[in-house]
């Protein structure tokens, strides 16, 4: 039987009209579209799709089972290794990652494993299931800090041990960048509301709005009576140029702007934190966060400029989220770069409102000279190539590092310069003993599936550290 040479389109709302709402832009596959993709995979006897996947899914095995319209028998496989199947089939970048490494992708377009993943976790979700078990107690206690992928994926693995396991939250809602960076027409709010009520029916306790450094110190928590504990705060500290007129009003970090409409639902006219609506926006970065800002930017009323100072090739965010942004309406104004947001002033009138807000944003044009040291062309300025763009609101999209909060309140806990705690890449262990760490606060932004990985390994690295101290 002959292969389909190309994997099954994702059926989508339309771009004219998801433009204009906060629904889920990918619509998923239908049972017979689920299976006729699942019969593209090869079934491969040295499964490199499995390498490819940072928490080691199955894959072959669970596509198998769609094949059969075994659909519940896959979402059971997958659920051996992955903690969040239906957030990482929306979210995750299997095209860098599992995808790449399809035997079908080398003549061919890979098989969807992500949009099967999806299927299959929708799919499960869409029945009520009855209560997970909770394992039996073995009286070792466990501080998890952060709800973000890492937590949640290491609370979740040390539960099912039997350990009681606590996870500390600093927002009002679990769930970290899932919730607060993610906008709903990626990830609608209600699959992460779900997976962390599974964690609490498998005894895992969350505690909101509990800042740990401030509200808590670690070493507190150890006083506390916890035995370990995980660190996976994320990044939350946004970058900024340190150009001129950054602090004029209109001018957002992408987390603070996400924040806002993602968790805070500042677009609805009820909400208590304001954010813009309308005007024009510039969005500065190139990234996964650049286009989440940007699409929100835009159901917000907006119209939007991407700037980034590299070209359409060396654009880092995924490849479907900017054909999205694109077929939304999204303008990318490439190899341009920044040099100073310029802002309004009334002299006669100190009273004005609209003194110190955003009016445009002085560019220069970019050209791409040699590699880097990460092997892409470094853009360099085009001498005389200044150029005014006019804008309401400025968004830097720049990326992130961890806040050095714990950092500065943990005793014996090295991290390195730019702030990101030092850990053996093996177990998740930090300096200090009985402290792991894993997810962006060690690596600055990445993706939720390594984050999710690097949970895995804390887990099981305390679960041996706990069982060797009981023994000793």
């Amino acid at each position: 039987m002959a292969v389909n040479p190309k994997k099954h389109p994702m059926p989508t709302q339309e771009p004219a009209v998801r433009a204009h709402n906060f629904s889920e832009v990918a619509l998923g596959y239908t049972e017979q579209m689920a299976v006729e993709e699942a019969s593209r995979c090869l079934n491969c006897k040295n499964q490199p799709c499995v390498a490819g996947c940072p928490v080691n899914i199955e894959i072959p095995d669970f596509i198998s089972h769609i094949k059969t319209g075994d659909f519940e028998g896959a979402y059971q496989v997958i659920s051996r290794s992955s903690s969040l199947p239906a957030v990482c089939g929306r979210v995750c970048p299997q095209e860098s990652q599992c995808e790449a490494k399809c035997t079908l992708g080398i003549r061919f377009e890979p098989v969807g494993i992500g949009r099967l993943e999806r299927f299959v976790a929708d799919r499960h979700n869409a029945v009520p299931a009855a209560a997970p078990e909770k394992a039996a107690a073995n009286g070792h206690r466990v501080a998890v800090v952060g709800s973000g992928p890492s937590g949640l994926t290491c609370a979740g693995d040390l539960a099912r041990k039997g350990y009681a396991v606590t996870v500390f939250e600093a927002l009002h809602t679990a769930g970290g960048v899932l919730v607060y960076g993610i906008p709903e027409f990626r990830l609608p709010k209600t699959i992460v509301s779900r997976e962390v009520e599974t964690l609490k029916a498998l005894g895992v306790e969350v505690e909101t709005n509990v800042v740990i450094g401030k509200t808590l110190t670690v070493d507190e928590l150890f006083e506390e009576g916890y035995e370990a504990v995980f660190i996976g705060s994320g990044a939350g500290l946004p970058k900024f140029m340190g150009i001129e007129g950054e602090g004029l009003k209109g001018v957002y970090s992408a987390n603070e702007f996400l924040t806002r409409s993602n968790l805070m639902k500042a677009y609805r006219e009820d909400s208590d934190t304001p954010i813009m609506k309308g005007g024009k926006v510039i969005v500065v970065g190139g990234g996964n966060v650049a286009m989440d800002a940007a699409r929100t930017a835009l159901r917000l009323g907006a119209e939007v400029t991407i700037v980034y100072r590299r070209s359409m090739e060396e654009l880092p965010a995924r490849r479907e989220e900017v054909e999205h942004a694109q077929e939304e309406g999204i303008v990318f104004n490439l190899l341009t770069n920044p040099t100073r947001i310029l802002g309004y002033q009334n002299p006669d009138d100190p009273r004005d409102p609209k003194n110190g807000c955003v009016t445009a944003v002085e560019c220069l044009r970019m050209e791409l000279g040699e590699p880097d040291e990460k092997g892409r062309r470094r853009p360099v300025e085009v001498p005389g190539s200044e150029f005014i763009v006019e804008a309401d609101t400025v968004i830097m999209a720049l990326g992130t590092s961890p806040n050095p909060l714990i950092r500065d309140t943990t005793k014996g806990l090295e991290t390195q310069r730019w702030g990101g705690i030092i850990v053996n890449e093996e177990t998740g262990a930090t300096s200090r003993e009985g402290v792991y760490a894993g997810g962006d606060a060690v690596t600055g932004a990445a993706t939720v599936i390594l984050a999710m990985g690097a949970g895995k390994t804390a887990a099981k690295a305390i679960d041996e550290y706990l069982s060797k101290q009981a023994d000793a």
